[in-house]
C-alpha cells in the first residue's frame, strides 16, 4: 500500500473549521486595525537575502529559510529567502515607495512569515503575523494607540492578557552602568529567554558571551527589581540618574504610563524584557495570555532607524504584530471561539427525482439572492444519504421536495434539530428561515 502523503513538520493544512477559526481572528483584528486608521498593504513572500540578513540578530539570521533554486541561472540570481517577519519587508516597502507614501503612515499586514525553528507548541515554522505600524513620527501617542488596540482586540476576543513593558534605552542604560556598553546585544539576547531557561542559565550565557562576573553581579539587582510600575520606574531612574540614554528611556517609559493609565488592560513594567531584535530603539512590548501557557501572543516595539538600512535615514516607526496561529490555540484551549463564527449552510434542499432537482435550484436561487446560505444535494440520491449529509455539516434546515410539493408550489421544510415538519410557500420558507436564523 502507498505510504500516505504528509507536510513539513511545523507546518499545518486547515479544514473548514480551522479556516473558520482563522477568519474569525483576522476579521476581529483586521475590524480593530480600520478603526485607527490603518491602511492594508502586502509583500513579497520572498525578499532578497540581502535584505533580510542582519537586520534580526545572530540567532534570528539563523532562523532565515533560503530559497535554492529561484528559475533564474545561478551566477546571475541574487540570493532570496522567505520573510522572517514583516516589519523589515514593510521598510523595505517605505523606502521603495517613499514618494507615493504620506508621513506618518498607519499601515496593517497579514501574511504569512517564516522561521527555520525547531517545532513545538505554540510555534512553527510557517505561521501567520498581524502587523500594525505608524512609521514617520516620534510621538508616543502612536504607542498609547497600539497599547489601546491591543486592549481592544484581545477584548472582542475574550481572552484576559497582561501587556509587558520595557524600553531598548533603559537596557542600553543598565549595560552601561554595569561596565559592558558595548555588550548590550548579548544582554538583550540572553535576559530575553529569562521566562523560558531562568537566571541560573541566563547569566551561565552571559558569562559564555563575555561579561565579567562584576559585570553579571551588578545586573542581578536589576533583573530582580519587584514591585508597582511606580516603584520599579523610581528605582531605574535612580540607578540610571547619571546616565543620558537609560534617563531618557524611563521619561518615555513614564510618558506611556501616564497616557495609558485610563485603560482597563493590565500593564507590567518589565525590566526583564528586552525582544531580541536587534532594530528596536524605544518602547518595547509582549502580551501574554493569563489563562493559558504559551508565551507571547503579541509583541513589538519603536524602531528610530530601521528604513535607515536602506537609504532613508532617521524614520522612525513603532509597531505590533499579533501572532495569530498563538492566538487560534488559546482561543481553542478555552473553548472561546462564538458559535456564529461558522458560516456554514444554512438549509439544504433534498430532491426525490430529477424534476424535482430542478425544481430546488430555482428555489435556492431565490433564497440566495435574499442573502441565505444555501446548498442543493447535486443528486436525487436515497433520502436518508441527503439526511446524512445535512447532519454531518450540521445544517439546521433541510427543504424537501416531492412529487406533492411541486403540485402546490411548496416544499417540506425539516427542522433537523427538532424534527418538527412544515409544508411552506416559497415566500413563507424565505420569512420562517430568516426568522428562525436570526434568533
Amino acid at each position: 500500500m502507498a505510504q500516505k502523503p504528509n507536510i513539513p513538520k511545523g507546518t499545518r493544512d486547515f479544514g473548514p473549521i480551522e479556516m473558520a477559526r482563522r477568519n474569525y481572528i483576522f476579521s476581529t483584528i483586521r475590524s480593530v486595525f480600520a478603526l485607527y486608521g490603518f491602511q492594508q498593504i502586502e509583500t513579497p513572500s520572498m525578499e532578497l537575502m540581502s535584505t533580510l540578513m542582519g537586520k534580526y540578530g545572530e540567532e534570528g539570521d539563523k532562523l532565515l529559510f533560503r530559497i535554492q533554486n529561484s528559475g533564474e541561472k545561478a551566477a546571475e540570481a541574487p540570493e532570496k529567502g522567505l520573510r522572517y517577519d514583516l516589519t523589515v519587508p514593510f521598510a523595505r516597502y517605505i523606502v521603495q515607495h517613499r514618494e507615493e507614501i504620506q508621513f506618518p503612515f498607519k499601515r496593517y499586514q497579514i501574511q504569512p512569515v517564516w522561521r527555520a525553528d525547531r517545532p513545538q507548541k505554540g510555534r512553527y515554522r510557517e505561521f501567520y503575523q498581524c502587523d500594525v505600524d505608524v512609521i514617520g513620527t516620534d510621538s508616543l501617542v502612536s504607542e498609547l494607540e497600539l497599547i489601546q488596540i491591543v486592549e481592544e482586540v484581545y477584548r472582542r476576543l475574550g481572552i484576559r492578557v497582561c501587556l509587558h513593558l520595557n524600553n531598548r534605552k533603559i537596557l542600553a542604560g543598565i549595560a552601561e552602568v554595569i561596565g559592558a556598553p558595548d555588550k548590550i546585544i548579548d544582554i538583550t539576547v540572553a535576559i530575553d529567554k529569562l521566562d523560558k531557561i531562568g537566571i541560573e542559565n541566563v547569566n551561565k550565557e552571559l558569562a559564555e558571551r563575555g561579561l565579567t562576573d562584576e559585570a553579571i553581579a551588578k545586573l542581578q539587582p536589576i533583573l530582580a527589581l519587584e514591585g508597582s510600575n511606580a516603584q520599579k520606574l523610581e528605582t531605574i531612574g535612580e540607578i540610571l540618574s547619571e546616565n543620558e540614554v537609560g534617563t531618557k528611556g524611563v521619561e518615555e517609559t513614564r510618558t506611556i504610563l501616564e497616557l495609558a493609565q485610563d485603560l482597563t488592560l493590565p500593564i507590567e513594567l518589565d525590566l526583564t524584557l528586552a525582544r531580541g531584535l536587534n532594530y528596536y530603539t524605544g518602547a518595547i512590548f509582549e502580551v501574554k495570555a493569563l489563562d493559558v501557557a504559551i508565551g507571547s501572543i503579541t509583541g513589538g516595539g519603536r524602531y528610530d532607524n530601521l528604513t535607515g538600512i536602506f537609504g532613508l535615514p532617521n524614520v522612525s516607526g513603532v509597531g505590533i504584530s499579533f501572532g495569530a496561529d498563538r492566538i487560534y490555540d488559546v482561543l481553542t484551549e478555552l473553548n472561546l471561539y462564538p458559535a456564529s463564527m461558522l458560516e456554514s449552510t444554512q438549509v439544504l434542499f433534498a430532491a426525490f427525482g430529477d424534476a424535482e432537482l430542478r425544481y430546488a435550484l430555482g428555489w435556492a436561487k431565490t433564497l440566495r439572492e435574499q442573502g441565505l446560505r444555501v446548498e442543493v444535494y447535486p443528486e436525487p440520491a436515497k433520502m436518508k444519504k441527503q439526511m446524512g449529509y445535512a447532519d454531518a455539516k450540521q445544517i439546521p434546515f433541510v427543504a424537501i421536495v416531492g412529487g406533492n410539493e411541486m403540485e402546490s408550489n411548496t416544499v417540506m421544510l425539516k427542522n433537523m434539530l427538532t424534527g418538527e415538519q412544515q409544508q411552506l410557500t416559497l415566500d413563507q420558507l424565505c420569512k420562517t428561515l430568516q426568522s428562525n436564523l436570526t434568533k
